[in-house]
């Protein structure tokens, strides 16, 4: 398995990629009209793991990488977030 941030038309998504090949989201970063949000998903409800107003995109990926939401739906695995974000595909 690994793990990457991902661009998106209108962002960034935190991906943890099996090793067949399917995908997972975890988190994101968007821009919108009204700024720059961020999302950690998680299993149950958390309002605390989602903040608008951020500065830029990279604010944005520090809040959702702080969450390690990777760990609510991978536990036993041992996830790094590779350094280098992968361009649209």
């Amino acid at each position: 398995m690994k793990m990457y941030w991902q661009e998106k038309k209108r962002g960034l998504d935190l991906v943890v990629e099996m090793d067949n090949g399917e995908t997972f989201s975890v988190g994101g970063v968007r821009v919108t009209r009204r700024g720059i949000e961020a999302l950690a998903k998680t299993n149950g409800y958390d309002p605390g793991r989602a903040i608008k107003g951020l500065n830029n995109l990279e604010e944005g990926r520090v809040f959702v990488e702080h969450f390690e939401p990777w760990r609510d739906f991978f536990p036993v695995e041992d996830l790094v977030v590779e350094a280098e974000v992968r361009p649209a595909g």
